[in-house]
């Protein structure tokens, strides 16, 4: 059903999603907050995302999981 997600940082998360257009609007302590159009989604800066953390980010992104992995 879902493809399998790799072992990705929150600053490789973060990377992908400028790649995708969005822009880093501020931080939190350890989360970042990033924009594009009407979308904003946090992203922590953890070593590793937990499957679910990375799924919901690519969800809250509005892109597909085959995207976000061509991005990284």
């Amino acid at each position: 059903m879902n493809p399998p997600l790799p072992v990705v940082s929150g600053a490789d998360a973060i990377d992908a999603l400028v790649e995708a257009g969005f822009v880093r609007v501020g931080q939190r302590g350890s989360h970042v907050k990033l924009r594009k159009a009407h979308l904003t989604v946090i992203v922590p800066l953890h070593r590793e995302l937990a499957p679910g953390t990375l799924r919901s980010i690519i969800r809250q992104s509005e892109l597909s999981v085959e995207e976000f992995l061509a991005l990284l």
